[in-house]
C-alpha cells in the first residue's frame, strides 16, 4: 500500500504521481498523512483507486475526480469534490461551503455539516450530507440528489432547475422558485437507494424527509411571472 507524507513531500509531487496512474494500476488504495489543510489535495484523478488522506484537508480537495474513491479523516476546505464527474468522496468531518459545487456524477457522502452553497449548480452528483446545510444550498441546482439528514439554512434551492432535495430536518426558508412537492413512491424509491448508497440502510426511513424541487416558473419565462424576477 503506497503511502505520502505531504510534510515531507510536496503536494505537487503527489498529485503528479498519482495522475501517472495506469487504469489498470497494481497501486489501488493510497494514504496519505501531513495534509495540514493544503489545498487541492487528489484533484484532478482519473483512474479506479482509493486515496485515503489522514487529516484536514484544504480548498478543493479531490476536484474534477474521476473514478476514484476519496476519503478524508478529518474536516475539508471550500469545494471539496468541486466538478466531479464520478467515484466516489467521504467526509468523514464537516465541509466548508461549496461542497459538490457543479459536480456531474458520483457520490459526495458529509457525516458532519456542509456550509453554505452545498450543491451549487450541481449537474448529476449524489450528494449525502448527515448533519445540517447553510445557506442558498442547491442554488441553480440543475440535476442529481441533495439529501439532508439534518436542517437546512435559508433560501434553499433558489432558481433551481431539476435536481431532487430531500430534507429530513427544519427548512429555515426556500429560495425563488423552490417548493415542496409530494413524496410519491418512486421518491421514497429513488432515496432508499441514496441512503443505502451512503451506507444507512436501515438506519433511517426515507418515509421521514420532505422532497423539495423547481416550481417551473424561472426557467421557463412567462409573462406573468415576471414579478418572481
Amino acid at each position: 500500500m503506497p503511502s505520502f507524507d505531504l510534510r515531507t513531500a510536496p503536494l505537487r509531487e503527489l498529485n503528479r504521481t498519482l495522475h501517472a496512474l495506469r487504469p489498470d494500476t497494481n497501486e489501488t488504495h493510497w494514504t496519505v498523512t501531513g495534509p495540514d489543510g493544503r489545498h487541492a489535495i487528489a484533484a484532478g484523478l482519473d483512474a479506479p483507486i482509493s486515496v485515503e488522506i489522514e487529516g484536514n484537508v484544504g480548498y478543493y480537495c479531490a476536484g474534477m475526480n474521476k473514478l476514484a474513491t476519496v476519503l478524508v479523516n478529518g474536516n475539508a476546505g471550500v469545494g471539496v469534490a468541486e466538478n466531479m464527474i464520478s467515484g466516489l468522496v467521504h467526509v468523514r468531518g464537516d465541509a466548508s461551503q461549496s461542497a459538490g459545487a457543479t459536480a456531474h456524477g458520483g457520490m459526495l457522502i458529509i457525516d458532519g455539516n456542509a456550509g453554505a452553497r452545498c450543491g451549487i449548480s450541481m449537474k448529476g452528483v449524489d450528494i449525502v450530507v448527515k448533519g445540517s446545510i447553510g445557506h442558498m444550498s442547491a442554488f441553480m441546482a440543475q440535476a442529481g440528489t441533495l439529501t439532508v439528514l439534518g436542517d437546512a439554512g435559508e433560501a434553499l434551492g433558489d432558481s433551481l432547475y431539476e435536481a431532487k432535495l430531500y430534507v429530513r430536518g427544519s427548512v429555515k426558508s426556500l429560495g425563488a422558485d423552490c417548493i415542496e412537492k409530494p413524496m410519491r413512491d418512486e421518491h421514497l424509491r429513488e432515496l432508499a437507494d441514496k441512503l443505502a448508497a451512503a451506507g444507512l440502510a436501515g438506519e433511517v426511513s426515507p418515509s421521514e424527509f420532505r422532497r423539495y424541487g423547481s416550481a417551473r416558473t424561472l426557467y421557463h419565462f412567462h409573462v406573468d411571472n415576471a414579478g418572481a424576477y
